[in-house]
């Protein structure tokens, strides 16, 4: 405390200023219009570039919480654009309970690993088998293209074999006239932007720019768009081309993905099971 009044005494002609220098502007305000609208309206402007600049932040923290958000609500939406892109319409369908009777519903994920530069990529997602995910579920991006298929799964964790991976293999054809083919990623060339279609016969006649999409089979409904041909390349004397195409879908800033669960893919595989392939 002595100390404190030996401060005060020391430096009390500062502090008599300041005090009487508040009064004196308190007093201007007070009595003199102009001034008290020039000082409240500078004051506004602080406080408001004080306020927007909080707002930006608070946004920018509540960015993931926004974007888990629609993240889920476009999974509600595509599940019901791939709904009515799988209707068969030569029949005329009345469907009461819709939740049920569609084939494929989408579960959307955040991706929390990946890798484009490994010969063999894999990607982790945070869904796990507590929401429904099992081994070789067909995963795709938000956007345009396909991602891959479940590999492995915990509780509240799931990983994904990349389609940037040796053992990757997805059924596709041409959208404008259905012709089948494999796709397969790296055939020499590991970019993550590139795959490339395989066992396409000749006879089609096939152009640069021409759109591949999901065939329907491995999980994938049908007509997702993959990619666009970049190259063709037809074997002499082989009755099959190989095609390079430009892939939608960019592999190095995936942040979401959706999974595909299929009503149907338990039925189909003991099916499939039943029914060897001829010799």
């Amino acid at each position: 405390m002595r100390n404190l009044w030996i401060f005060i005494s020391r430096y009390n002609a500062f502090f008599f200023f300041i005090i009487f220098f508040a009064v004196g502007i308190i007093l201007t305000l007070k009595n003199n219009v102009f001034q008290r609208s020039v000082t409240l309206n500078s004051t506004n402007e602080v406080v408001g570039s004080a306020y927007e600049r909080l707002n930006v932040l608070k946004r920018y923290l509540n960015l993931g919480q926004v974007n888990d958000s629609l993240a889920t609500e476009n999974a509600k939406l595509k599940t019901e654009l791939i709904s009515l892109k799988n209707i068969d319409s030569s029949k005329t369908i009345i469907v009461k309970d819709t939740v049920n009777q569609q084939q494929y519903t989408l579960l959307s994920a955040k991706v929390i690993k990946n890798s484009v530069t490994q010969r063999n990529n894999i990607i982790t997602i945070n869904r796990g088998s507590d929401d429904g995910i099992v081994k070789d579920m067909a995963v795709i991006s938000p956007n345009k293209g396909v991602v891959g298929f479940i590999l492995n799964v915990s509780p509240h964790l799931a990983t994904i074999r990349s389609l940037l991976h040796k053992e990757t293999l997805i059924s596709v054809n041409l959208k404008k006239n259905n012709a089948f083919g494999s796709l397969v990623w790296g055939d020499g060339n590991f970019d993550f932007r590139k795959a490339y279609v395989k066992e396409i016969p000749n006879h089609f006649k096939v152009n640069v720019g021409d759109t591949i999409v999901t065939s329907g089979a491995g999980g994938f409904p049908k007509g997702i768009e993959v990619g666009k041909i970049s190259k063709t390349k037809i074997s002499t004397g082989d009755s099959f081309m190989t095609l390079e195409i430009n892939l939608f879908n960019d592999f190095s800033t995936l942040q979401y993905v959706y999974i595909i669960k299929n009503r149907l893919a338990e039925e189909q595989k003991v099916l499939e099971i039943q029914t060897p392939n001829e010799q």
